[in-house]
């Protein structure tokens, strides 16, 4: 499907720059970049796609809807990719409220403008639009010793932000439905690379090892979680906007199944390869078990087969080589990433039931 026009909310954010940064390399598409810039969302995240022709930045809340339609109506974009959320279960404990506006409200804001705009449209225009709407694997809940996702799991989710993003995917199965708006629905497992804010567990873990910070492990560590590298994510979403089929759902993830015990250690083992006369090594000894979040659920694993047999995506890297591209930019681009964003988060514990 050609795509002059691409609108992307959330494009300041860590998965949404990372789409970003390969649609303006490697296609020709105009991308429309929609993003509040709040605590998590940086335009540093863009590198050399925010001063590209192609790249357009429009500051704006998602839930503005006269902000919104006035979007739809100067760009006219042939699809809109939709990212923009408040995404860290722990924030959601503390402060609900912000993930019911935004991941709610605004999907419902963004929605109704996309679908006005939609019926507005008509020819090739109106056929090729798509909404796609991109999601977690956190809206199924947690799954035993056994079993996988699969796109026919029943939705349970367990934390403020999982209910959120499950009541965002049934809204765009209601206006697929009930309006015949042309969607796409993908749901993801944990994503890892470059520029991820350092609340999330790899980036912390980084930085912490590097100062000899304690590297807090929540309860035991045994928690699995399954891998995906943001680049091999990117590469899936632009698959499924040219490709998938209008109202269907595809997960992605990337058959990478870890406790959170052994991401940490990976990490630590790879320090200790690159700073062998560090005064923190072995950087395992800095682990210190911490009280668990709240709800936390056991384990999350994803069956990509969907997207796999269908669109023909797999992932590129592996855990090792996706971590340790991870690990070199975060020391590569240390001072300057913490920087950006020591402004709103110093590395403590959010989560809390207070």
């Amino acid at each position: 499907m050609s795509i002059n026009t691409l609108l992307v909310t959330g494009g300041a954010g860590f998965i949404g720059s990372a789409l970003i940064r390969q649609l303006i390399a490697e296609t020709e598409t105009t991308v429309v970049n929609v993003d509040k810039l709040t605590y998590a969302g940086n335009l540093a995240t863009l590198g050399e796609a925010l001063e590209h022709p192609r790249h357009h930045f429009e500051q704006i809340d998602i839930c503005d809807a006269p902000a919104i339609k006035q979007v739809f109506d100067k760009y006219q974009p042939d699809a809109v990719m939709h990212l923009a959320a408040e995404s860290h279960v722990d924030r959601s404990i503390e402060g609900p409220a912000a993930f019911i506006e935004t991941n709610i409200v605004g999907t419902y804001t963004l929605l109704e403008a996309a679908r006005d705009y939609w019926s507005g449209l008509s020819g090739a225009k109106h056929e090729r639009f798509r909404f796609h709407h991109i999601s977690t694997d956190e809206v199924y809940g947690s799954l035993g010793d056994t079993g996988l996702f699969t796109e026919q799991t029943a939705y349970a989710p367990n934390s403020p932000y999982s209910a959120s993003k499950a009541s965002s995917d049934h809204l765009l199965r209601a206006w697929h439905h009930t309006y015949g708006l042309p969607t796409l629905l993908t749901n993801c497992s944990n994503n890892y690379g470059p520029y991820q804010y350092p609340e999330k567990l790899i980036p912390l873990m980084i930085f912490n090892a590097l100062e000899g910070k304690p590297l807090p492990v929540y309860g035991r560590g045994d928690n699995v979680r399954d891998w995906l590298y943001v680049e091999d994510h990117a590469r899936a979403l632009r698959l499924v906007l040219e490709r998938g089929d209008v109202g269907a759902c595809y997960n992605i993830g990337g058959h990478n199944e870890k406790t959170n015990l052994e991401v940490v250690r990976a990490i630590c083992a790879y320090l200790d390869q690159r700073f062998p006369d560090s005064p923190h090594a072995p950087h395992e000894q800095l682990i210190h078990f911490v009280q668990d979040r709240p709800g936390h659920d056991q384990r999350y694993a994803i069956d990509a087969g969907k997207i796999q047999r269908e669109l023909g995506w797999t992932p590129q890297e592996s855990f090792d080589s996706g971590l340790k591209q991870t690990v070199d930019w975060y020391i590569d681009n240390a001072e300057n990433w913490k920087k950006v964003t020591a402004a709103d988060y110093q590395g403590e514990r959010l989560g809390l039931i207070k």
